[in-house]
């Protein structure tokens, strides 16, 4: 036996009970004595891969940070939970009352070193243990909760998902007027509605609707100018104003070039002094009148049938091409055609005006149909100008063009030459102006202007 004094027997006992205290703290979590714990919910399942084999790896489990409730605050972190040999077992704080809400679990699954999928967790307050299908959103716990259900029954609002409304708000609305089956137009507010016309309208870029082709052009062909043709007399007057530069004039079947033959103001031609028109000479005038007028064209004349209105024609392609000065035939301008955009009976025009500047040079100008030139035309290096016109005739259908090809052509000195021939089918054509100076120098010949339509069958 050993005795020991009061003081050493003190400090025995002291000793003893640190220890006492101390494996009483480190065995609270296991007993459940640790009364200050807010419960968990625990997600306790077995999980197993496609082929039927138990799941082997990890789940990688992370959130925002979220009120929970009975709880407080549960910072934004993530945990890694080990799945061996398929058992899961996890304990997370409930989120399915969360603030603010749809604060999700994200929950990775990783396997052999590769993320295999995602899902998000909804976890609500529950003592009795869960499988992953209950808490996985979407899923419902059930009659086994008492009532108490999961993920779906968890309203989102708008306002809870990033962007969301701002995205909204860029979208267009329907407006007072919007119908199914009708031609959406967007009024002055930016909302979709309903254009309001009669089957059979047109709807215009303003939104408004009207008979189809009224505020088309109209063409006048063969319009004698008003004016006396006597030598002395240079002033003429068409029964219209022709639009921009739409007028073609020809004087003894000779095209008349505007700015040096004549000019135009309004509906006043002009001529120059060296091109005043003799007696016995034939004037001739074809013209657009302006959109905005068309409904009010005169008709009559000296000898004319009056204004004709033609098919609406569609502008494949116009403006001014380029120049040069090169000795070998150059491209200067033009456009392609396909043949699905053509029809049986369609007809394209083709016009055109090349300018000569110099004098030491003559000049050869063509129009090509695809591959194949119309014509080729030889001017002199007084011609100052070469101009004219062709036409195809477009007599079958499909996606191969046919066509039978026709054209005219002169200069300022150059004489009229005509002819026809015929084009092997081809599925797409391009329309093509070319040039070329007879010898180099600083002479130069451009594509003045030029313009390629369509005119439908009717």
């Amino acid at each position: 036996m050993v005795i020991v004094g009061p003081v050493k027997g003190m400090r025995l006992i002291r000793q003893y009970m640190v220890r006492l205290i101390r494996a009483a703290l480190w065995l609270a979590p296991f007993l459940g004595i640790a009364s200050a714990q807010t419960p968990l919910t625990t997600i306790q399942d077995t999980l197993f891969s496609a082929d039927g084999t138990r799941f082997k790896g990890s789940l990688i489990i992370s959130w925002s940070t979220f009120d929970a409730s009975g709880l407080g605050t549960v910072v934004q972190q993530s945990k890694t939970v080990p799945v061996i040999n398929g058992n899961l077992y996890v304990q997370l704080a409930p989120n399915i009352a969360a603030n603010p809400p749809a604060n999700l679990y994200t929950v990775l699954y990783q396997s052999d070193g590769y993320q295999q999928y995602t899902e998000t967790w909804t976890v609500p307050a529950i003592a009795t243990p869960l499988v992953v299908s209950q808490v996985r959103l979407g899923s419902s716990v059930g009659n086994s909760m008492g009532g108490v259900s999961a993920g779906n029954t968890s309203t989102i609002t708008e306002g809870a998902v990033t962007g969301l409304v701002n995205d909204l708000q860029q979208r267009p609305v329907k407006g007072a007027s919007y119908s199914a089956g009708a031609v959406a137009i967007i009024d002055q507010n930016g909302q979709l509605e309903a254009a309001a016309g009669t089957p059979g309208s047109c709807v215009m870029v303003d939104g408004t609707t009207g008979p189809c082709g009224s505020s088309g052009p109209v063409f006048v062909d063969s319009e004698i100018p008003g004016g006396a043709v006597d030598g002395s007399n240079r002033i003429f007057t068409l029964q219209n104003s022709p639009d921009g530069n739409s007028l073609m004039l020809f004087r003894n079947g000779m095209y008349m070039l505007a700015g040096f033959d004549y000019s135009l103001t309004g509906s006043t031609i002009q001529f120059a002094a060296a091109a005043d028109p003799q007696s016995g000479d034939t004037l001739v005038a074809s013209y657009r009148l302006p959109r905005n007028n068309a409904a009010s064209v005169v008709t009559g004349g000296s000898t004319s049938t009056g204004a004709q209105t033609l098919a609406t024609p569609q502008i494949l392609c116009s403006g001014a091409g380029s120049s040069t000065s090169a000795t070998s035939a150059t491209d200067l301008g033009g456009c392609t055609i396909s043949g699905a955009s053509l029809a049986a009976g369609n007809r394209i025009e083709i016009r055109f005006t090349f300018a000569h500047s110099g004098s030491t040079s003559g000049f050869s100008f063509e129009t090509d149909w695809g591959s194949s030139p119309i014509f080729t035309r030889q001017a002199a290096a007084q011609d100052i100008a070469g101009t004219g016109t062709a036409d195809a005739a477009l007599p079958a259908s499909g996606s191969q063009i046919s066509a039978m090809l026709s054209y005219q052509t002169w200069g300022s000195t150059l004489p009229l030459s005509a002819g026809i021939q015929s084009a092997a089918a081809q599925s797409s054509v391009r329309v093509g102006f070319k040039a070329m100076l007879a010898s180099a120098g600083t002479d130069t010949v451009s594509l003045a202007s030029y313009t390629v339509l369509l005119y439908p069958a009717n």
